[in-house]
Formats: C-alpha cells, sequence, structure tokens
C-alpha cells in the first residue's frame, strides 16, 4: 500500500519537474496528471498546490473551471452520447437507455463497479451530420441506433476478455 501511494506522488513529481513546477503550466500539469490517473485525485490537486505554491483554491478552481477535467475516477472506456439538438431528435436517449440497463449504471452511478466502462451524456459533441453520435474512447460512431450500440459494446467487451486470457 504504502508504495502504491509513493509511486503515485512520484508519477506526479516527474509531470511537475516536466514542466519545471511553474505555476503557469498548471493547466498542462492537470492534463498530464488526469492522463497519468484518467482523473484529478484530491491528495494529488493538494500536493500539486505545494509544489508550486499556489493555493488549493486556484487548482481546484482551474479543475472545475474546465469540463474536460475531472474529480471523478473513469472507467478504462469511456462512452459520450451526444444529446444535442440533431442527436436528441433522432433518438439518442434509447441509445442512453439502452446502456444504461447494459451496463446497470444510471444518472447518479455513472461508472461500472469494475472500472470498465464510464457512460457520460454531453451537451454536442459537434457531429451533426452524424448524429446520433456515440464517442467511445475519442473515437467518433455516427448515425447509431440502440442496437448498434449494443454491438459495439459487446466487441469492448468481447476484446477484454480475449487480452485477460
Amino acid at each position: 500500500m504504502a508504495n502504491s501511494i509513493s509511486s503515485k506522488f512520484d508519477r506526479a513529481c516527474i509531470i511537475l519537474d516536466k514542466y519545471d513546477r511553474s505555476p503557469s503550466k498548471l493547466i498542462p500539469i492537470l492534463q498530464d496528471i488526469q492522463a497519468e490517473y484518467k482523473y484529478l485525485p484530491e491528495e494529488i490537486m493538494t500536493f500539486i498546490s505545494v509544489a508550486l505554491d499556489i493555493s488549493p483554491s486556484t487548482v481546484y478552481g482551474v479543475a472545475t473551471f474546465y469540463a474536460h477535467f475531472t474529480l471523478e475516477p473513469k472507467g478504462k472506456h469511456v462512452i459520450k452520447i451526444c444529446d444535442g439538438t440533431a442527436c436528441h431528435v433522432k433518438k439518442s436517449e434509447g441509445i442512453l437507455n439502452a446502456l444504461e440497463k447494459d451496463l446497470g449504471l444510471n444518472k447518479n452511478n455513472k461508472t461500472t463497479k469494475d472500472m470498465m466502462f464510464t457512460l457520460e451524456t454531453v451537451a454536442c459533441l459537434g457531429a451533426c451530420g452524424l448524429a446520433p453520435a456515440v464517442v467511445v474512447d475519442e473515437k467518433v460512431h455516427g448515425l447509431m441506433t440502440p442496437e448498434k450500440t449494443l454491438a459495439l459494446l459487446d466487441s469492448i467487451k468481447k476484446e477484454e476478455l480475449d487480452n485477460v486470457q
């Protein structure tokens, strides 16, 4: 346990050193921290504020201002369902309902217990011509239906099982 906590802070130190521990590089530091941990752990944000000699509220303020940052752990695969006007009109809600049911998730519980999937809705992906659109791990899938989306989810689950065996 002590080793994992120590290595957690060691990785943060490497990222801080990469940016010469400059407070003006707070955003890229937070981006790298989030890339490392898939979210911004509270203890690491506190550590960053001390290392950069800036207030914890400044770090927290930046982390909560930008929608890109998250303070909660996310699953290995992040699924984003567009709920912009075009996608909503073309029934993106049916896709959301199918995924929530399959993954056992809801509005209050967005990540599976095994930390494999996180399900999010976004206001607009800017891919209206592909409506309804779904993004899985930064790859856009257009003209989706609940059936096509569940088939995509099944292929990801199968790939994960194949990787374990």
